[in-house]
């Protein structure tokens, strides 16, 4: 995999003690204004209720798993010239030249890249950057971060509407809706008792859990299962106390890329080894983009969750 934008491959731009000024001048010239002006009369309202002119859209740099799997369900993958470093899917974004987290970007790092349209996840960050880049003559397309199934139409319309692909958009939509209405359905025959309780970590260094609001625990109510830690927002530490109260029977974790996390590894955690999910060794690990990305595959990792916590159908 190729490393992050700045790794070997550093902007002419990129200098430090660059002025602010300085850059925001560099970045304005390097934008593809001459189409963003002729097509300025078509435009979109993104998910921070701005209105956009995407523009042509020939350059485009995905920010977020979802969003670079969606522009690839549209057939637009050849027009993507760099992602983040959560974009792993479909396998040839692996190729791209990647700008690194998409939370802590650097606009130094994009200039070289020269995109003609940004599609950024909404939660995209820091803020600085983001005001710069909403400054820039370069458009950038906020798309909404919401876990539901009208969450993922919303997106691929938005982007679709972005790309000038208003008809693939809506064929993409019916398929992933009814592939997420057939996967929803299977785990809501589940009855009560039988639910199983699923805390999801991010690592092990912080245990810190997934609460209501975030996509982990969606996908966890989706595959049929309980979060009990649903009673705080977002992501929250998880103390041993409250890890012994909370019982979970199950612990769910996104892949290493190494072949891990290994039960083993998990349940040698002090805070984690008095859970009922260690006396069975109950550990799942699953790909983080696909199991939490909220895009096209969505339905397939709530399959996949529902058929590892329940098994027996």
């Amino acid at each position: 995999m190729q490393g992050s934008v700045g790794e070997g491959r550093r902007s002419p731009w990129f200098q430090p003690g660059r002025s602010l000024a300085v850059l925001f001048l560099a970045l304005s010239v390097l934008a593809p204004s001459c189409g963003f002006k002729a097509l300025a009369a078509e435009s979109v309202v993104d998910a921070l209720g701005r209105t956009v002119a995407p523009g042509p859209a020939t350059r485009i740099l995905t920010l977020g798993s979802d969003v670079t799997e969606i522009v690839h369900a549209l057939g637009a993958g050849e027009r993507v010239v760099a992602v983040d470093r959560g974009s792993k899917y479909p396998p040839e974004v692996i190729e791209k030249p990647n700008v690194g987290y998409r939370r802590q970007l650097s606009v130094e790092g994009l200039a070289g890249l020269r995109p003609d349209l940004i599609l950024a996840a909404e939660d995209s960050g820091p803020p600085e950057a983001v005001e710069v880049l909403k400054s820039l003559a370069i458009p950038i397309i906020f798309v909404p971060q919401d876990n539901t199934p009208d969450g993922i139409e919303r997106k691929i319309t938005l982007i679709a509407a972005s790309l000038g692909l208003e008809d693939k958009g809506k064929a993409v939509s019916a398929d992933v809706l009814a592939a997420f209405q057939a996967a929803a359905e299977l785990s809501a025959k589940i009855p009560l008792e039988r639910r199983k309780k699923v805390v999801f970590f991010h690592g092990l260094v912080k245990l810190s859990a997934a609460g209501a609001g975030t996509s982990a625990d969606a996908i966890i109510r989706y595959a049929g299962g309980l979060n009990p830690m649903d009673v705080v927002q977002g992501y929250k530490a998880a103390s041993e106390e409250k890890l012994v109260e909370m019982a979970p029977d199950v612990i769910l974790m996104m892949s290493d890329g190494k072949g891990g996390p290994t039960p083993e590894q998990v349940f040698a955690n002090r805070a984690l080894a008095a859970t009922p999910a260690a006396a069975n060794k109950a550990l799942i690990v699953l790909d983080g983009a696909y199991m939490i990305g909220f895009g096209p595959r969505t339905s397939d990792a709530i399959r996949d969750l529902a058929k590892a916590l329940y098994p027996e159908g």
